[in-house]
C-alpha cells in the first residue's frame, strides 16, 4: 500500500463515502494488513497502524468533519491553550503519519500470539433451545511436540538476533519538515523476535508448531439462534516459537426442525384437525421441544385458531425463563368422499337448509369420472 497523508486514500474510498462504506473499508484493509497475517512482511504492521489511525478519524463525525475543513485532524481544543492537534497528541499525529516514533512505541519483541480461526457446526432446534457441549474437531497449527513450541533442535537455542540486537525492532532516522524523526520498524531477519535459529527442529522446521488435528469441547448456550457466533480463547491456532494461541471461532447454524417454526424465542407449530374434530370437539396430541401435550380442542373451532401453551418453547439468552409454544389448527378440507360419507353429508346440508350441488356435477363425481 503506498504511503499517503491522505486519510480517504489510506482507507481507499472517496471523500464522499457513507460511515458504513468507510467500515467495511477499514475491515478489508484490516483483515490484508494485519501482523499475524503477515510474519513475512515487515511493513505490514505499519500499514495496519496507519489504516487503523485512519479509521479512529474518518469514524468520528466530529473529527472528519474537522479534517474536511482543515486538511487535519483539528480538535475543538485547539487554540485553547492546548495541543494544536486537539485531543490526541503530539506524538499521535507523528506516530500516524511516520508509523512509530521512538519512546513510546510498544516493542514486538518475543513470540506473538497467533491468528484467529473460524469454525462452522450444525446443531438441532433442542440444542440451540436448551444448550449443549459439542465436540468440535478441527485442524490448525499446535505447539510442536518434538521442541515444545521453541523450535529448536534438541539441544540448541535461540541466539540473539544482530541486526537488531534482541529488540525485535530495527530504528531509523528521518528527516522531515517536523525536524529529524526516529522511527522503529519489526526486523525483518528475526521477523520480531530479538533471536534467530540456527538449528531449526527437524519436525516442526524452526516454527515450533505443526498443523494437527484436535478435538475441543464446546459448550452452547441455551437460546442461541442460527448464525450466532462464539468466541473460544486461546483455543485457535498456537503463535510461531511458544507463542500464545490465537481465538477460535464457532458460527453456529441451527438445522430447522419441521415441526416448528421460530420467531425469536417463541415456536409456532401447526395442528391439523379433521372436520369432524373441529365441529365435534376433540382431544388431541401436540409435539414440544422434548415431548408431548395433550391439547384440548373445543367444538366449533376455526381454522387459524391459535393455543398458547406457556414456557414451551426456547429459553432466553440473557435471563430466566422460556418462550411459548403457539398451536395453530388447521382444519382439513377432505378432497374425497366415499358414497356412504358423501350421503350423510349430504343429509346434514338438506338438514341445516344449505345449497350444494346436486351429485351428477359434485365436485367428488368429476374426480371420480377423471379416474
Amino acid at each position: 500500500m503506498p504511503s499517503s497523508t491522505n486519510l480517504y486514500e489510506i482507507l481507499e474510498v472517496e471523500a464522499t463515502s457513507t460511515p458504513e462504506e468507510l467500515k467495511t473499508s477499514y475491515r478489508r484493509l484490516a483483515r490484508k494488513y494485519h501482523p499475524d497475517a503477515n510474519t513475512h512482511d515487515p511493513l505490514a504492521e505499519a500499514h495496519f497502524k496507519e489504516v487503523s489511525q485512519a479509521y479512529e478519524i474518518l469514524s468520528d463525525p466530529e473529527r472528519r468533519a474537522n479534517y474536511d475543513r482543515f486538511g487535519s485532524d483539528v480538535g475543538a481544543g485547539a487554540g485553547a491553550g492546548g495541543n494544536p492537534f486537539g485531543a490526541g497528541s503530539v506524538q499521535d499525529i507523528f506516530d500516524m503519519f511516520f508509523g512509530g516514533v521512538t519512546g513510546n512505541a510498544h516493542s514486538r519483541r518475543g513470540p506473538q500470539p497467533g491468528p484467529d480461526a473460524e469454525v462452522s457446526i450444525d446443531i438441532t432446534l433442542e440444542e440451540a433451545a436448551f444448550g449443549a457441549s459439542r465436540d468440535v474437531t478441527v485442524t490448525l497449527p499446535q505447539r510442536c511436540a518434538t521442541c515444545d513450541g521453541s523450535g529448536c533442535a534438541p539441544g540448541a537455542t535461540p541466539v540473539t538476533c544482530e541486526q537488531c540486537n534482541g529488540s525485535g525492532e530495527v530504528r531509523r532516522v528521518r528527516n522531515s519538515i517536523l525536524g529529524q524523526m526516529v522511527t522503529s520498524q519489526v526486523c525483518t531477519r528475526c521477523q520480531g523476535m530479538g533471536s534467530r535459529i540456527e538449528t531449526p527442529c527437524v519436525d516442526c522446521r524452526g516454527e515450533g508448531r505443526r498443523p494437527q488435528s484436535v478435538t475441543l469441547s464446546a459448550h452452547i448456550p441455551a437460546g442461541v439462534e442460527d448464525g450466532s457466533t462464539m468466541r473460544l480463547a486461546d483455543r485457535g491456532p498456537a503463535g510461531l516459537r511458544g507463542g500464545a494461541n490465537g481465538r477460535l471461532f464457532v458460527h453456529l447454524r441451527v438445522v430447522s426442525d419441521p415441526r416448528f417454526e421460530r420467531h425469536g424465542d417463541d415456536l409456532h407449530h401447526e395442528a391439523h384437525v379433521s372436520f369432524a374434530q373441529a365441529v365435534l370437539g376433540a382431544t388431541i396430541n401436540v409435539p414440544t421441544l422434548r415431548d408431548e401435550q395433550v391439547l384440548e380442542v373445543e367444538a366449533g373451532s376455526q381454522n387459524g385458531t391459535v393455543h398458547r401453551l406457556r414456557h414451551e418453547g426456547v429459553e432466553h439468552l440473557h435471563g430466566r425463563g422460556r418462550g411459548d409454544l403457539y398451536i395453530h389448527l388447521v382444519v382439513d378440507v377432505p378432497t374425497e368422499l366415499d358414497d356412504q360419507s358423501e350421503t350423510l353429508l349430504r343429509s346434514w346440508a338438506e338438514h341445516r337448509k344449505e345449497e350444494v350441488n346436486e351429485p351428477s356435477g359434485g365436485l367428488f363425481r368429476r374426480r371420480k369420472a377423471k379416474k
